[in-house]
């Protein structure tokens, strides 16, 4: 079958609530990347690992004065309502970004506020493997993610203080973005309560008293699937110049209204906070057990807030912003500091930037809709309370962003040597 019949096959019927194409290009490729269950187990372990290391960080972060968080890139409007943990887990959801590498499994980064990628994994991903003939690792995992949807909600009504069952639960994304859109309700679906409506971001208002719906109802629990807190923080109404965003943020520290992702989550968010678990390690903190040092050292590149360091060591290292998003305002340098390759986009330039060690992603051929392509190949691997989830990879260029390709993955067989 070719290509085009074959995609149309496999997405035609997706299509009513998912996004095969973005910004007019392909996104979901019609593949199923075979995998081994022994690469899916220890793609799960070392996330495991990675959870345990930062939840660890953050409990030590919540307690740094605001100096520590200023330099982490965190906004002013945030320090207080970042170190207050409303749940049992800092993040409800978060994604790991990673490299498979000869050397282990390495961490790229943790998208701990607002992750994407939630919809192809856990749904879309499985339709396409089945369609290959192949396993879905993800299989049952939408199960996992109904659980932890449900428990971040009573866990915030609890702190408000508020019945659950009573409780006004409502989740908003922007209307007029179609992942976005369509991953909130999937979301809301998924979740299964029957308390939870959808309200456009654009529609929300707030008051001194609370943040209400578009019907003018009060909200106990906000799921934000794209707001994030930076942008939150910085939010001011356009006709007014009031600063919404703060006096929201003043309203989750006071128990009017919980969101989810909790502001905790945020915390881990910024890429900073890898150069604290690193200088850590380096530092052989007591801090952390041995073993924990053995997983840093397995798992965490070495990152720091200057490139000095790397430089001295001759190696190739990455500038990525600690706020950035999808890719953006990312630069690769060789081992004398010379610029090699950088992101089209580059929205991210006032952001702290950290200095990572750098690390080539394997490479694969892919089918397209324009014909067999070369990508770099970025495993992302989801957190739910801090338990590893659902598996999946993103296809593009070395520096991955916005428009890299969703290729889903099946289970060839049984065990195997890893991919």
């Amino acid at each position: 079958m070719a290509y085009p019949e074959l995609r149309e096959r496999i997405y035609g019927p997706l299509r009513e609530g998912f996004w095969d194409c973005l910004y007019g290009k392909e996104y979901a490729l019609a593949a199923a990347y075979p995998v081994t269950e022994a690469w899916v187990t220890a793609v799960r372990e070392a996330a495991v690992r990675i959870a345990r290391i930062f939840a660890k960080t953050a409990a030590l972060l919540r307690r740094a004065p605001d100096e520590v968080l200023a330099q982490l890139g965190l906004p002013p409007q945030t320090f207080r309502v970042v170190r207050r943990k409303p749940l049992s887990a800092d993040a409800v959801i978060c994604r790991l970004d990673l490299a498979v590498t000869d050397s282990g499994i390495k961490l790229l980064e943790l998208n701990a506020d607002t992750p994407t990628f939630i919809k192809e994994l856990f749904f879309v991903n499985g339709r396409v493997a089945r369609a290959f003939g192949l396993e879905d690792p993800n299989k049952g995992l939408e199960e996992h993610l109904r659980r932890a949807v449900r428990a971040a909600v009573a866990e915030s009504c609890a702190d408000l203080g508020v019945d659950r069952d009573e409780a006004h639960v409502v989740f908003t994304a922007h209307a007029d973005h179609p992942e976005d859109y369509h991953t909130t309700l999937y979301l809301k679906e998924v979740s299964g309560l029957v308390n939870a409506s959808f309200t456009p971001l654009d529609e929300l208002a707030i008051d001194g008293s609370g943040l209400y719906d578009h019907a003018g109802r009060k909200i106990d629990v906000l799921y934000r699937q794209t707001y994030p807190l930076e942008h939150l923080a910085a939010d001011v109404d356009p006709d007014t110049g009031a600063p919404i965003g703060a006096l929201l943020l003043e309203h989750v520290r006071r128990k009017k209204v919980a969101l989810l992702n909790p502001p905790s989550a945020f915390l881990l968010q910024s890429k900073a906070v890898q150069v604290v678990v690193w200088g850590l390690h380096e530092a052989k903190s007591p801090y952390f057990t041995d073993e924990e040092h053995e997983w840093i050292a397995q798992h965490v590149l070495p990152t720091y807030l200057e490139p000095d360091v790397l430089r001295a060591r001759g190696v190739w290292y990455v500038r990525k912003p600690a706020f950035g998003r999808e890719g953006d305002t990312v630069v690769i340098f060789d081992e004398r500091g010379v610029p090699i390759d950088a992101s089209p986009k580059q929205s991210y330039r006032a952001s702290v930037p950290v200095y990572q060690q750098y690390v080539p992603l394997p490479r694969a051929v892919v089918p397209t809709a324009s014909g067999p392509e070369e990508v770099s190949l970025l495993v992302c691997c989801f957190l739910l309370y801090g338990e590893a989830s659902a598996v999946g990879l993103r296809a593009g260029p070395p520096i991955t962003d916005d428009l890299s390709y969703f290729l889903p993955i099946g289970i060839l067989s049984k065990g195997g040597d890893e991919r």
